[in-house]
């Protein structure tokens, strides 16, 4: 049986979670990050959320993610070999760790800019952000303690999102704004 699916109010202290681990991440790579971002939903202010700090960390490419992976994991993170995206690199917290999710994209790829997107549209449209929060907790309470249908739950949701997500981008000429590390 897994944990249940905890879906919380907004918390400010998420932002400083995520430069604490943030700038651990910075220092371990040692240059090796091309940015450094606070992604996902802990990372929209007002949105509630699993009390879970999803990290980007955008590299030049994977040719050298052994480096990547030894310093992480020197730093303290668990390589996860058997997340099934091969689009990203995945790591979770170490013991004593906060709950953090680090994902490791290779830069200008698809799966890093459509997560800066999402982030994007969400923390400039509050209504879609609260809609979204509302389907969260929702599914939450449905699926309490399984995660794969919850999230499963989520995807046709996350879709209509990015395909507004998209329109808006084009019709304000979006560009990933400046990382939160670098």
């Amino acid at each position: 049986m897994s944990e249940p699916i905890v879906i919380m109010p907004y918390r400010s202290e998420w932002r400083d979670e995520f430069f604490v681990m943030g700038g651990r991440i910075l220092a371990a790579l040692e240059g090796a990050a091309i940015r450094i971002d606070h992604i996902g939903s802990t990372s929209v202010v007002g949105l509630d959320a699993k009390p879970v700090i999803d990290i980007q960390v955008s590299v030049q490419s994977f040719d050298s993610f052994e480096a990547i992976k030894n310093s992480l994991s020197h730093a303290g993170f668990i390589y996860r070999a058997d997340n099934p995206d091969l689009t990203k690199r995945y790591f979770r917290e170490g013991a004593g760790m906060g709950r953090t999710h680090i994902h490791v994209r290779e830069h200008g790829s698809f799966s890093e800019q459509v997560s800066l997107l999402f982030r994007d549209y969400l923390r400039e449209h509050d209504d879609e952000a609260k809609e979204y929060a509302r389907m969260k907790v929702e599914l939450s309470e449905i699926y309490k303690e399984n995660r794969e249908r919850y999230v499963e739950g989520k995807d046709p949701y996350i879709w209509d999102i990015l395909r507004r997500a998209s329109r808006w981008s084009q019709l304000v000429g979006w560009k990933p704004s400046k990382p939160d590390l670098y």
